[in-house]
């Protein structure tokens, strides 16, 4: 089940929730297929001015985006073009909603999780 977690300005976020909820979401269909849109979990997290910053000084054109994906992908013969696939598309969504001003400073991480470590509802996630 992919989750994500996009951490961006409260005043870049106010007001987008659901267009940036939407295109996350169709970025990740558009990598993994149509199978994993009702699987995606997406986060949204505005932080108040003054508390992104970048060389130490606060910046208002940052943005952190944790992909948990199976550890799996990582092993498939196709990972490096999947993950860069995520990369791209999760940043593009994210400059089509908030603006093309914040994609230098977009970070996009994913984050492995063996099958083992992964729950939903307190029950091991198949």
């Amino acid at each position: 089940m992919p989750h994500l977690t996009v951490h961006l300005p409260e005043n870049r976020l106010t007001g987008k929730e659901p267009l940036l909820v939407t295109a996350l979401t169709d970025a990740i269909a558009d990598v993994y297929g149509e199978w994993a849109r009702d699987l995606v979990s997406v986060r949204l997290a505005g932080v108040p001015a003054g508390r992104f910053a970048q060389g130490g000084k606060a910046v208002d054109t940052n943005a952190s985006l944790t992909l948990g994906v199976r550890a799996g992908v990582f092993d498939r013969p196709d990972a490096a073009e999947i993950t860069a696939r995520l990369g791209a598309a999760l940043t593009d969504a994210l400059t089509r909603v908030i603006g093309e001003d914040i994609r230098a400073g977009t970070t996009v991480e994913l984050v492995a999780s063996p099958p083992e470590r992964t729950f939903v509802g307190g029950a091991l996630a198949v």
